[in-house]
C-alpha cells in the first residue's frame, strides 16, 4: 500500500481505521456465545422473525449450521419457532424477551466501552466524531442493506 493510500481522509485510510476499531471491539465482547449466534440475535432484533434459510444467508453460514445454532439458542430460551400466519408451511425464528434482553445488554456494554474510550479524546476529536455521525450512520445503513441483500 502506498503512502497516498493511507493519507488522512482517503477511503482506504478510513476503512483501515474502522476495520481496526471493529476488530478490536469484537475481541472485547463477552465470550458467552459465538459471534454468529450474537449476530443472528441482533438480526432478529433488527428485522423481526425470519426463516432459517434467510438467517443462514444473512449470517453467511450453511442452512444445517443455522438449524443447529437456532436449536441451541432455542434450548437457551433466546429464540422460539413459530408458524407463519401467511404460509402455514413456513416456520419462523423469533426472538424471545430473553433474547431481546440479551441483545440490549450486549449493545449497552459495547456503547459503554466506546463511551469510556471517547472520554479519553480531546474536545476537538470528540467534535470531529460528532460531525462524522451522519456519515457513520449512513455507512451502517449501507452495510445492513448490503448484508441482508435486495428485497429483504
Amino acid at each position: 500500500m502506498s503512502r497516498q493510500d493511507t493519507a488522512h481522509g482517503t477511503p482506504a485510510a478510513i476503512g483501515e481505521a474502522l476495520y481496526g476499531l471493529a476488530t478490536r471491539a469484537a475481541r472485547r465482547l463477552p465470550r458467552d456465545m459465538s459471534l454468529t449466534s450474537a449476530a443472528t440475535l441482533a438480526t432478529l432484533e433488527r428485522t423481526g422473525p425470519r426463516r432459517i434459510t434467510d438467517l443462514a444467508a444473512v449470517e453467511g453460514v450453511t442452512q444445517p449450521a443455522m438449524t443447529s445454532l437456532v436449536r441451541v439458542m432455542e434450548e437457551s430460551g433466546l429464540v422460539e419457532r413459530r408458524g407463519d400466519a401467511s404460509d402455514r408451511r413456513v416456520t419462523l425464528v423469533c426472538l424471545t424477551e430473553a433474547g431481546a434482553s440479551y441483545v440490549r445488554t450486549r449493545r449497552r456494554a459495547g456503547v459503554d466501552a466506546f463511551e469510556r474510550l471517547i472520554g479519553g479524546l480531546t474536545r476537538d476529536e470528540v467534535e470531529a466524531l460528532a460531525a462524522a455521525l451522519p456519515a457513520l450512520k449512513h455507512l451502517a445503513e449501507l452495510e445492513s442493506r448490503d448484508r441482508e441483500g435486495p428485497g429483504r
